[in-house]
């Protein structure tokens, strides 16, 4: 007899007995399955990545008992259009028909959000920018919902791995129009003693949140850091880009500093209501040279 069919022969008699080993089928690819893993095996990494899904525990049949069974890869999207359901239902009620993901919103309203990711997907292929400030000069112009719409058409349209960051340490909204745990965040990571992980909350195949975290009154200490700074830089390695939710700017004193963080900045001002004297006011704090655009909204 061959060594050949011995070694068949005998591989066969062990399975019959049992004596062969199952290979147990790997992991469902994680939230973090399509990140660099080089990025990720960095240390320290201020970004606390999502974990891995467990092993469902089915078995396969075994080949050798170093057989190893290759996860298959996701498909990557094929239509523009949003991602049905499951994204929707993760978005607070309170934002029906004004998320780009949502099928009743006025077309015209989403086609707008679209422009304005055309704008920024062009610049970053000129100049290979990632991080945008959403910002405005008061509160209620809606800047959290450009970030929000921003965020949302980078990633179900342009299929682009996005991390949307809640930079509003005094008044955070994103957690709530998602749905994710805020207990910590953004702000407990800048003003611990110690270096922690920043939990990153996985909101669809390719959008990320950073929550911001408890508020606090006095924030901008905090997001001026060069922790913050770090933060952001990092996050540069791991995702396609970074949409910042920041505070309104008018009234920060370090307002400047928190844009020289982000390649660009856009200004949110709302129609018929924001002063022509304010909208200076917040030019002139991030400063005219970091502002790609203005978004006129309602």
């Amino acid at each position: 007899m061959s060594r050949v069919e011995e070694a068949l022969r005998r591989a066969q008699a062990e399975q019959a007995t049992g004596g062969g080993s199952a290979v147990e089928e790997p992991p469902a690819p994680g939230p973090v399955a399509d990140l660099d893993p080089e990025v990720l095996a960095r240390e320290p990494f201020p970004l606390e990545m999502p974990e891995r899904r467990p092993s469902s525990g089915r078995k396969v049949a075994a080949v050798s008992n170093r057989a190893t069974v290759p996860a298959a890869p996701k498909p990557e999207p094929r239509s523009d259009a949003p991602t049905p359901g499951l994204l929707l239902e993760r978005i607070d009620r309170s934002l029906n028909e004004k998320v780009v993901v949502d099928q009743n919103i006025d077309p015209a309203s989403r086609e707008q959000y679209r422009r304005l990711a055309a704008t920024l997907h062009h610049a970053q292929a000129a100049n290979g920018m990632k991080v945008v400030l959403i910002t405005s000069a008061v509160q209620g112009e809606g800047k959290s919902l450009t970030a929000t719409n921003l965020a949302l058409t980078l990633s179900e349209s342009y299929h682009k791995s996005v991390l949307l960051i809640d930079a509003d340490l005094r008044r955070p909204t994103l957690h709530a129009s998602f749905h994710v745990d805020n207990s910590s965040g953004l702000s407990e990571g800048l003003t611990s003693h110690e270096q922690r992980r920043l939990p990153v909350r996985q909101v669809s195949h390719k959008l990320s949140i950073l929550p911001a975290g408890r508020p606090t009154a006095d924030p901008m200490g905090a997001i001026t850091s060069g922790r913050m700074r770090q933060v952001i830089e990092e996050a540069r390695e791991a995702f396609d880009w970074i949409v910042i939710d920041s505070p309104p700017v008018v009234l920060l004193p370090d307002a400047n500093l928190l844009a020289s963080m982000a390649d660009v900045s856009v200004l949110v001002v709302k129609a018929a209501a924001t002063s022509y004297d304010l909208v200076n006011r917040a030019l002139s704090a991030v400063g005219r040279e970091r502002v790609l655009g203005v978004v006129l909204n309602r």
